[in-house]
């Protein structure tokens, strides 16, 4: 995919700031400090567009980018940071899930891990969820530079026997630094956007 153009559109905390428009949406989910903005900037090859911060919980709305005027990113609050109190913390929760359950426009979730931890209960749950309310997603590890092959090896198949299981779906290995697994995500997004 050839990115000519990305614009923030808006940071929106309900659905009467979502953009309008039918222009179809990819959107950005997992826990806090996974690597999402990083690997939004690198999809996007931008290096500022998305704001990263080393501090847990930094994004608090979703905020929506509009690329090549063909269709639109969702970069949702991360989840299960604990230093967040906990009325912020239901908030983001039930902002995410308006938007997950109700948004015509999304096509796809874009639903991130860190390739070097083990799979926590929340990102069990968040799969739960999107399974339960049939919200099509791609599973993609991130960080995979900090791993040597055989270590990536290792963490991918157990990503993929906690979530996967036998189930026929990708795993996208994911490297902002070194673009690894650029291609293969944008061959499946452009798939379900086709869809």
């Amino acid at each position: 995919m050839k990115i000519i153009s990305a614009e923030f559109i808006i940071s929106a905390v309900s659905a009467q700031q979502y953009p309008g428009g039918t222009l179809p949406e990819i959107a950005f989910v997992g826990r806090s400090n996974v690597g999402k903005s990083s690997l939004i900037n690198s999809l996007l090859n931008r290096k500022k567009l998305v704001k990263t911060s080393a501090t847990p919980g930094k994004t608090q709305m979703i905020n929506f980018f509009d690329v090549n005027h063909e269709f639109i990113c969702a970069d949702l609050p991360g989840y299960g940071f604990a230093k967040v109190p906990q009325a912020v913390q239901k908030k983001w929760q039930a902002l995410v899930e308006q938007y997950l359950i109700h948004r015509e426009n999304l096509r796809v979730v874009v639903l991130i891990v860190d390739i070097r931890r083990k799979p926590t209960d929340l990102d069990l749950h968040m799969q739960e969820w999107l399974e339960q309310y049939e919200v099509d997603y791609i599973l993609v590890a991130t960080k995979a530079d900090k791993l040597s092959q055989a270590e990536q090896s290792k963490q991918l198949k157990q990503i993929r026997q906690a979530f996967l299981k036998d189930k026929d779906q990708e795993l996208v290995a994911y490297s902002s630094k070194n673009q690894r697994g650029r291609k293969e995500l944008w061959r499946l997004l452009q798939q379900r956007m086709a869809d």
